[in-house]
């Protein structure tokens, strides 16, 4: 059985020479939930886009489900790695709510009435299904980040990568996205500076800082070491 996500000794520099990864490992199993948190710069966000290939990586260092991420390999890692960005007005640009979701799979070639399922099927999975005609930009951002999410889900990813995903959203939203990460089958890695949410979905936690994998490990162990966090710009 293959590592659903393996990054070997992975180093990156942007053009203008700032290094944000020096040699960073990471093994992620099948169906594992993993957190990744530290401060800003520490290189979460630059390792988040290696994983389905919006920064290119040399010499084989990331593979997705058993794949070598390069260009050769970009349509089946895509539909494998499912990326929620940020800010979801990043990923959501149709008329529809109905037509955000279906973007992905109709791309893909997915037949007409299979691609209805599919956003049913995404929407309800992300406690959407009323908004199927709504008109994104009117969402609030508790809604956006669910439709965001369930534009990736529609095509199916083995693996749900998210880039803090609670930022921005009041306490109910919150709440019912920690509810819904809970309950998504997939592997996931998700980038959070909210170690509460953390500590309710996670159990198992990454530190990076500088460019580099500080700390791995139960999520109880990192974040009951209180040294540790201080020493990282983390605080409960």
């Amino acid at each position: 059985m293959h590592h659903t996500i393996e990054v070997h000794d992975l180093r990156f520099k942007y053009p203008d020479g700032h290094e944000a990864l020096m040699g960073v490992s990471l093994h992620i199993e099948p169906g594992e939930k993993v957190a990744l948190v530290g401060p800003n710069g520490a290189g979460k966000s630059t390792l988040m886009l290696h994983l389905n290939g919006i920064l290119p990586s040399e010499n084989g260092n990331v593979k997705v489900c058993g794949l070598p991420v390069h260009k050769d390999t970009l349509g089946k890692v895509r539909a494998a790695v499912g990326l929620v960005f940020q800010d979801p007005d990043d990923q959501l640009f149709s008329p529809t709510v109905f037509e955000d979701v279906a973007f992905g799979p109709l791309h893909m070639g997915v037949a007409e009435t299979e691609v209805r399922q599919r956003v049913d099927a995404a929407l309800a999975a992300v406690g959407m299904s009323a908004y199927l005609q709504r008109v994104s930009h009117h969402l609030s951002v508790g809604e956006k980040k669910r439709i965001a999410i369930a534009t990736v889900l529609s095509m199916n990813p083995e693996i749900l990568v998210l880039d803090e995903p609670s930022a921005g959203l009041d306490p109910r939203a919150r709440r019912g996205l920690i509810n819904l990460l809970r309950d998504l089958p997939q592997t996931m890695l998700v980038s959070t500076h909210d170690l509460r949410l953390v500590e309710e979905v996670f159990p198992r936690t990454v530190i990076m800082d500088q460019g580099r994998v500080a700390a791995d490990g139960p999520t109880e162990h990192i974040l009951s070491d209180a040294a540790l966090l201080t020493a990282h710009g983390l605080e409960i």
